[in-house]
C-alpha cells in the first residue's frame, strides 16, 4: 500500500509541475502519428534588442517631426534657453540637440507636413 501512495505521489508531482510550465502558455502540436501533444512554450531569454530598437526609432522620429513641426529657428531657439538652464535642462538639451539622423528625417518630413 505504501508503494502505491509513493507512486501516486509521484504522478501528482508530475503533474503539478508540468501544469505550472504550462502557466506560461503552451503548444499544441499533431504528431505524424495523429496524436496531439500540449508541451510548455519555451521562457524568452535574452535582451530585447527590438524593443530597444523601436524605442530608439521613436525617439529619432518624434525629434525629426517637432524639427519639422517648429522650424529649426525656434527649435534652436528652445535649446538655448534649455543650455542656460539648470543641469538636468542641460543635460535634456543635449539629448534633444540636432544630430545628422534627426536633420535627414526632418528633411523627408518637413514636406509630408506642409
Amino acid at each position: 500500500m505504501a508503494v502505491e501512495h509513493a507512486q501516486f505521489t509521484k504522478r501528482l508531482e508530475l503533474i503539478g509541475r508540468k501544469h505550472r510550465k504550462m502557466e506560461q502558455g503552451y503548444v499544441t502540436r499533431v504528431g505524424r502519428d495523429g496524436m496531439m501533444t500540449v508541451l510548455p512554450k519555451r521562457a524568452r531569454r535574452g535582451f530585447p534588442f527590438k524593443g530597444l530598437f523601436l524605442i530608439v526609432l521613436v525617439y529619432f522620429v518624434f525629434k525629426a517631426f517637432t524639427l519639422a513641426a517648429i522650424g529649426p529657428v525656434t527649435y534652436n531657439e528652445r535649446l538655448a534657453r534649455l543650455q542656460n538652464g539648470p543641469s538636468v535642462a542641460q543635460f535634456g538639451a543635449h539629448l534633444v540637440a540636432i544630430d545628422p539622423l534627426t536633420e535627414a528625417l526632418a528633411g523627408m518630413v518637413g514636406p509630408i507636413m506642409r
